[in-house]
């Protein structure tokens, strides 16, 4: 294969580390694809070259928007430039669809097949969006079953490969090991706290998050707590809210996965951790809080039953799901109290948790999206 040039966009953390993973892979296959795009720390150490950080672009909830839409517009600009440019065989684009949608019309315009990787999700809101995807979009790659019959129905050509974190959520170390490494007490029940990817979620969850601890720790003194930094938040970044805690919790920068495999219960920001959590078998309460308007707007328009994605995936309600008035701090200790104080029903949880992990299919879901993608180049070529 001749050289060839990806175009990829990923605005979020989750879609840096899909991305990372997919660059890799593509790469092993065939060495001469050289990516640039839109990205995070992870695409950048995998060799893509970086045009925007994804971090000035991501935003949470509706209104959050407006605050980053100047460098949205500039973003889109650059790319639109970029492309003219560079002349892509190929943009791959992972999630982010509001954004993506419009770097998809102007790649269609000029001839540029796409590739979506990481489904928007049509099935929870705006499911119009499909027929927009369907103009647009050569191939939609999904990472849950029940996406295949929504973009059929539509005339997308569909395929799912399963989920890319099958394959890397694993704990690092040995389990007396992580209590050293993290400066853990082996001894006290472990609980842990996960804010969210994104300094709006760590606004707005953190607190609550730290007052629930207090509440815990109060009703069950052998408890600890931790807390792990997901990407680009820093410990400084959370000292504001932690001068004055006199519960014991400890602030872990990488090492999540350890966290979650040694914690009893998980208290997590809805997204991709709530499935980490399940494919490591963690009962878990699920919260989320956004701006009050666009809370109302998610309401006018969201028709889901449920938010969180283990639910989803389960379609039923496995994990209690507290949404923005009900994220305060007795609401959460209410729930936890109820999963640490009762055995069988954490049983039920993680039984629930290991269901969800056998839906989301095999192991080497980025591989099979890698050669995918070589595939599609190849057909450029013939």
């Amino acid at each position: 294969m001749k050289l060839k040039k990806i175009l990829l966009v990923a605005g979020e953390v989750s879609g840096d580390l899909h991305g990372s993973h997919l660059v890799e892979a593509v790469q092993s296959i065939a060495p001469e694809i050289q990516f640039f795009g839109v990205g995070g720390e992870g695409l950048r150490k995998a060799g893509m070259k970086l045009l925007y950080p994804s971090q000035s672009l991501s935003v949470v909830g509706t209104t959050e928007v407006f605050f980053k839409l100047r460098a949205i517009l500039k973003a889109l600009r650059g790319l639109k430039k970029s492309i003219d440019r560079e002349r892509p065989d190929l943009v791959l684009l992972i999630d982010f669809p509001d954004f993506n949608l419009r770097l998809a019309r102007i790649a269609h315009r000029r001839g540029i097949p796409i590739l979506y990787y990481v489904s928007p999700q049509i099935w929870a809101w705006r499911p119009k969006r499909i027929k927009l995807i369907a103009r647009l979009v050569k191939k939609m790659i999904v990472l849950f079953p029940f996406e295949v019959p929504l973009y059929e129905a539509a005339g997308v050509d569909v395929e799912w490969v399963g989920h890319p974190l099958l394959d890397t959520v694993r704990p690092t170390l040995p389990k007396e090991g992580a209590f050293r490494q993290l400066g853990l007490d082996p001894q006290r029940r472990t609980i842990g706290l996960l804010p969210g990817s994104r300094m709006h979620e760590v606004e707005r969850l953190l607190p609550p998050l730290l007052a629930s601890a207090h509440l815990l720790h109060e009703g069950i003194p052998d408890l600890q707590f931790v807390i792990p930094l997901a990407p680009g938040i820093s410990k400084a970044t959370l000292s504001p809210w932690m001068k004055n805690i006199s519960v014991p919790v400890t602030v872990v920068e990488g090492f999540t996965y350890d966290v979650m495999s040694l914690s009893e219960l998980l208290i997590a920001a809805s997204g991709t951790a709530t499935l980490e959590g399940a494919i490591l078998g963690k009962p878990m309460i699920i919260i989320y809080k956004v701006s009050l308007v666009s809370s109302w707007i998610a309401r006018a328009l969201i028709r889901l039953d449920h938010i969180g994605l283990v639910n989803l995936v389960a379609e039923k309600e496995i994990a209690p799901e507290l949404l923005q008035k009900e994220v305060n701090p007795q609401r959460i200790a209410e729930e936890a109290f109820r999963i640490l104080r009762d055995p069988i029903l954490s049983r039920k949880m993680v039984d629930s948790m290991n269901e969800v992990r056998q839906k989301l299919g095999e192991p080497g879901a980025v591989q099979r999206t890698a050669r995918i993608v070589v595939s599609l180049l190849q057909e450029g070529e013939a």
